[in-house]
């Protein structure tokens, strides 16, 4: 889903509905609008579909209030954590040439709001000490947590983490659940979790759905998919009459 709205991936069918602020849009009908010689359009929708064509994945993401991580970092290594976090939040600060050069107070006040938001999320993924330190200078878990911290200085409705307990040690795993509780709990964030480690997947869902080779195989709470004979079989490579025995 995250790569067809991001415009990684082509869909060749199928729907993505995207609800928000009371306006509907499917996304796959969007990105895949194509321009002929002979179509008459409003200057202002000629306009409109320039900018889906060439922002339209990015655009319909924040519109929508969706956040990702990857599955390989991606952060900005030369740049401080402080910076990173700043950068994530340039689509909300006054990006006016006047007003900077100015230094106006709606300026000012954009720019302190930006850095007080940077500091809040490094506090919940505690690397306040880091601030200043190069991304590429942090280990491998904090540098998994300040990607989780640039996600939400977008503020998003929903997050999407792929496999973010990749290479993780346990105690990097439990501090990295913890985070991810705290985005639901105390922010009431969705979190779209894509996992293999199956111990924390149990442990923080809500909802989990298990797929095998691409097929669903399962889907319901925790307890459930745990006695799932299905998903047993795919996780000990088993066939399922097996796991019955």
């Amino acid at each position: 889903m995250f790569n067809c709205l991001t415009g990684f991936y082509r869909a060749t069918g199928g729907s993505i509905v995207l609800r928000a602020r009371e306006k509907v849009t499917d996304v796959i009908q969007v990105l895949g609008q194509k321009l002929h010689p002979d179509d008459f359009l409003h200057p202002a929708q000629l306009g409109r579909r320039i900018y889906y064509k060439m922002f339209g994945g990015t655009h319909l993401v924040n519109r929508a209030g969706l956040a990702r991580t990857f599955q390989n970092i991606r952060l900005f290594r030369e740049m401080s954590v402080i910076e990173n976090l700043l950068v994530a939040q340039h689509t909300q600060v006054n990006r006016h040439l006047l007003a900077g050069i100015l230094n106006t107070r709606g300026y000012r006040q954009a720019e302190s709001q930006a850095l007080d938001r940077a500091f809040y999320w490094l506090e919940v993924v505690e690397m306040v000490d880091c601030a200043n330190r190069l991304a590429g200078t942090l280990s491998y878990g904090q540098q998994r947590r300040l990607e989780i911290a640039r996600a939400m200085c977008t503020r998003p409705e929903m997050i999407c983490l792929d496999e973010p307990a990749a290479g993780l040690n346990p105690v990097e795993t439990q501090a990295l659940s913890r985070i991810i509780r705290f985005l639901r709990q105390q922010h009431g964030i969705t979190v779209l979790l894509i996992e293999h480690d199956m111990g924390m997947v149990m442990e923080i869902s809500d909802h989990i759905i298990v797929l095998d080779h691409g097929d669903v195989i399962a889907r319901g709470a925790p307890q459930a998919i745990q006695a799932n004979a299905s998903v047993i079989a795919a996780y000990l490579g088993a066939e399922e009459e097996e796991t019955r025995r």
